[in-house]
């Protein structure tokens, strides 16, 4: 088994892509574009991405913060860090059916937070591809009628959102 070095790009099945940012006897420490820091066993099942060679090297944690912000901005197509409301940190949002016999759904706040943001950004993708593409004017139009109406949709999960400026804004009323 080849160990690999800091700076070394992986996609881990569970965690998505990371960069290891540390290495230990029995772990590479990665920081991933959707989950922040993990350390994963050097026996993991993983993709590597591309490889780094394994150099002893003194840089400062400015120095590899730098460079991993420049790396994640590179390979992601998510354009912003958006923080959770402080009160859900930690929570768990719980699916009840109403068949008692059937057992609940438990997900972390911060998981389901963090896929709705994707929605989001996806959306703005989608909607800066329409924007820059050949459609006709009227096409272009009801296409971003729809995505309105998306982002009016979403804005029931705004109380999520800890700063108001990265809520969902739906079609404002006349």
């Amino acid at each position: 088994m080849k160990i690999l070095g800091i700076g070394s790009r992986i996609n881990h099945s569970e965690f998505g892509k990371g960069v290891v940012t540390n290495i230990t006897s029995k772990q590479y420490w990665v920081t991933f574009m959707e989950n922040g820091l993990e350390t994963i066993d050097l026996d993991a099942d993983f993709e590597v991405i591309e490889a780094a060679e394994n150099e002893v090297d003194t840089i400062s944690l400015f120095d590899v913060e730098s460079s991993l912000v420049q790396i994640l901005k590179k390979w992601s197509d998510v354009s912003e860090i958006v923080p959770i409301g402080d009160k859900w940190k930690g929570g768990k949002l719980i699916l009840q059916p109403e068949d008692t016999n059937l057992k609940p759904k438990e997900i972390k706040v911060e998981d389901f937070f963090h896929k709705i943001t994707m929605v989001r950004d996806r959306l703005r993708v989608m909607e800066q591809k329409v924007n820059s593409s050949n459609l006709q004017a009227q096409e272009k139009t009801d296409l971003q009628q729809y995505i309105t109406r998306i982002y009016g949709s979403l804005t029931t999960f705004n109380v999520l959102f800890k700063s108001k400026e990265q809520q969902f804004v739906g079609q404002k009323s006349k």
